[in-house]
């Protein structure tokens, strides 16, 4: 089946969070995950000649979903990369940025990627299929304790010593190469009632760890910082809880890591002020439609 944009992946939040960037007609903004281009498309719609939008995709895929517009450009890159990026086409100062940070529909139904164990695939996950080490490199290279570390800070599971010990007996006896085959080495560890959610978990994990998300995540939000002008807004939509807690830390502390500074006053000292003090998330219409929308929480703040 060939992927339209539509199918590619369901914008998520897609009215919430554009709107959650007061968009100024001729202002200066970033989508850093262009995706199937639903958040751009809509960004687009809303500005006037002189406007533009820069959107980001690391994956060679996405391309194809570009939309020819003069007032849009397409970066092939991670979105760690912003500010060179940035700095490259001449930009001082951003109106916005809006980041999804979910995993594209399209990932998880691509059969040939290894992000999903619904196929048996080479157990891959880059989101770069054109750089760094893939799933597998990890599960077979990695030291048992290292691998314990990811699945426990990364997919939060509380077993996750057990797990990476039983991968590392499994491929003492041959590689792990496909997701058929890392399943087989864990599988025995999961309750059936459990099975589902705690490999969908430890998958992850992995791919967290295969893509350096929260770095990329962390240092990304620390150059939109940078970059938004006063008035600027950051909308961002997350779906775990580690995701999640960087981008609340920014937004209240103007750090990842959520460190309070206070003024003399005892004032807290953050870049940001909150557009939504509460989270907003899909409403239940949105969440029957695409049921992978049921775990996203959008986070809304202003430059001050």
């Amino acid at each position: 089946m060939i992927k339209t944009a539509e199918t590619y992946h369901v914008p998520v939040l897609l009215k919430e969070s554009v709107d959650g960037l007061n968009i100024q007609p001729g202002g200066i903004y970033v989508d850093v995950t262009f995706g199937g281009g639903g958040h751009s498309r809509e960004i687009i719609s809303r500005l006037s000649e002189g406007a533009h939008l820069y959107s980001f995709d690391q994956d060679a895929d996405a391309e194809r979903n570009v939309v020819a517009n003069p007032n849009f450009t397409f970066v092939c890159s991670n979105f760690r990369y912003l500010k060179n990026w940035m700095r490259y086409y001449g930009v001082e100062g951003l109106d916005g940025l809006l980041a999804d940070l979910g995993v594209s529909s399209h990932h998880f139904d691509d059969e040939t990627r290894g992000f999903s164990f619904r196929f048996d695939a080479p157990l891959d996950m880059r989101m770069n299929k054109r750089a760094g080490k893939t799933a597998a490199d990890i599960v077979n290279e990695y030291e048992e304790e290292a691998l314990a570390d990811i699945f426990y800070l990364y997919g939060e599971l509380k077993n996750s010593r057990r797990i990476a010990s039983a991968l590392v007996k499994a491929r003492a006896a041959s590689p792990i190469k496909t997701t058929k085959d890392f399943m087989a080495a864990v599988e025995p560890l999961f309750k059936r009632e459990r099975e589902k959610k705690e490999m969908a978990k430890l998958f992850q994990a992995l791919r967290i760890e295969v893509n350096h998300e929260m770095d990329a995540l962390k240092e990304m939000l620390r150059s939109a910082t940078e970059l938004l002008k006063p008035g600027g807004r950051l909308s961002v939509i997350t779906y775990h809880s580690l995701e999640d807690r960087i981008v609340k830390n920014m937004m209240k502390a103007g750090n990842p890591e959520g460190k309070v500074e206070q003024d003399f006053f005892g004032r807290i000292e953050t870049p940001f002020k909150l557009v939504n003090n509460k989270v907003i998330i899909p409403n239940t219409d949105e969440q029957e439609r695409n049921p992978r929308s049921r775990s996203a929480k959008l986070r809304i703040a202003e430059k001050k």
